[in-house]
């Protein structure tokens, strides 16, 4: 048996159909600042006002990455938490996020094969309850049992 796994960490032994967890956080001009420095990507739209403006999106907006970046949080930290293997991730991005704007991330449980220990994860991300990005996420859940 696993003892030492952090509290808040759901093993696939425990995982159900339908079980979501989710985050709330404010988009804010740092965390872009900070992620086009990580990322390397400092694509105008991102980082300068006046050249924002004059693009399809009518001013400046957030990686959609950095949202994408929500749900891993909520995958590595909750669901199924510490100890969970990304496998893979599908994306639709559906609306621009913007400095200011406050995204919830939501992730729920579709499908888990306990013999493989891999779990399909229905991803989203809201602003006031409309999507603004959509996926699935596949990923190796942690265990209480060795392999």
């Amino acid at each position: 048996m696993l003892d030492n796994l952090p509290r808040g960490t759901i093993c696939i032994e425990d995982l159900e159909i339908g079980m979501m967890r989710y985050l709330t956080k404010e988009v804010t001009d740092r965390d872009i600042e900070l992620f086009a420095e990580v990322s390397t990507d400092r694509n105008p739209v991102h980082l300068d006002e006046d050249y924002a403006q004059e693009t399809i999106f009518e001013g400046r907006i957030a990686h959609g990455m950095l949202t994408a970046g929500l749900i891993s949080a909520v995958i590595g930290e909750q669901l199924p938490g510490h100890g969970t293997v990304y496998m893979g991730q599908s994306l639709t991005f559906l609306a621009p996020v913007r400095p200011g704007d406050v995204v919830t991330a939501e992730v729920t449980v579709m499908d888990i094969d306990h013999s493989k220990r891999r779990v399909t994860l229905k991803t989203e991300c809201k602003i006031k309850g409309k999507p603004v990005l959509k996926g699935e996420a596949k990923v190796l859940a942690p265990s209480r049992k060795f392999d």
